[in-house]
């Protein structure tokens, strides 16, 4: 049985672990430059992808559009991180809880599909060159990028609006390090079966699902690939998709453990790792994984840093 309901104003986050609150400080330098970082390499990404003729192709168009969903994302969880840290409050308002969890799941799930689009968009480009450009086109990828927002939303609405007309029983301690759907359950007064049940399903079609249409995709592109009789050639054509393929890993890798792995009471600690991970570390890693792997958009900055020093210097000077 739960105990006794009662009227929640605020929630109490725990955090993280003794060790970490022992480093507190440090954490937060790492957290506060880790963000930062974030925010500046996805800015850049959208902006390359915006000035540059050669970037202006299907696949960057969806490339910026999620350096957007991983600003947004993160930015629903790191600020009030950091916040904690450094101020050593815990206290989140009940409203602005709710807020965080949405404004996390929401460009969270938006950007698995957009990932699974991402992938389909390889597909095309490998395995069908030559109806490619007339299949992707402009008004397809903005549909998509569209669907993919606007699918998200629909997913997950249902669950939260069920969610939110649960009442709290009397505890308002989270252990967690932001307002994460698992742990807010486990706040819940009632028999919160059907509705877990409900975010395992939504989990499973948001991640599984996905990740389906992307497995499919690069199985077909590694028989196409295969084929192809020149070891450039293949080397050119994994090289487009290996930057691709390694976000996939790290995000699907993360999101499955947090959502769809079982018996995670016995591993909350381990869950906050891997949440930092998916949380902080992989829209860091992101714009960086895609740019250090790709000459195209290695040009593009080159160029913009030229242009940047150029007026820097104002005309008239050397």
């Amino acid at each position: 049985m739960k105990k006794n309901e009662t009227r929640i104003s605020e929630f109490i986050l725990l955090g993280f672990t003794e060790v970490l609150r022992r480093l507190q400080l440090l954490f937060f330098s790492i957290l506060f430059v880790s963000y930062i970082l974030t925010i500046m390499g996805n800015a850049v990404l959208i902006i390359l992808a915006n000035i540059d003729y050669r970037l202006r192709t299907p696949m960057y168009f969806f490339l910026w559009n999620f350096s957007i969903l991983e600003i947004g994302f993160t930015t629903a969880v790191t600020p009030q991180t950091l916040s904690h840290l450094l101020m050593g409050n815990k206290n989140i308002p009940y409203v602005g809880c709710m807020m965080q969890s949405f404004m996390y799941f929401h460009p969270g799930t938006t950007g698995l599909f957009l990932l699974a689009v991402m992938s389909y968009d390889r597909y095309l480009a490998i395995c069908s060159p030559l109806r490619y450009p007339s299949i992707m086109s402009k008004h397809l990828c903005t549909s998509l990028v569209v669907g993919c927002w606007v699918g998200s939303f629909l997913l997950i609405i249902s669950p939260f609006v069920v969610f939110l007309q649960f009442p709290m029983c009397d505890s308002n301690i989270l252990d967690h390090f932001f307002c994460d759907i698992t742990p807010l359950i486990q706040l819940l007064c009632g028999d919160t079966r059907i509705l877990e049940f409900w975010v395992f399903v939504t989990a499973v079609l948001s991640l599984l699902g996905t990740l389906t249409i992307s497995v499919v995709s690069y199985i077909n592109i590694i028989k196409t690939v295969l084929r192809i009789p020149s070891a450039t050639g293949r080397k050119k054509a994994f090289s487009t998709c290996a930057s691709h393929f390694i976000v996939v890993s790290i995000t699907y890798g993360s999101c499955i453990f947090l959502y769809i792995n079982p018996g995670q009471d016995s591993k909350r600690e381990l869950a906050k790792i891997v949440a930092i991970l998916n949380t902080i570390v992989s829209p860091l890693l992101n714009p960086f994984i895609y740019s250090l792997r790709n000459k195209q958009v290695q040009d593009a900055l080159k160029d913009l840093v030229r242009q940047l020093v150029a007026i820097a210097k104002g005309p008239g000077k050397s």
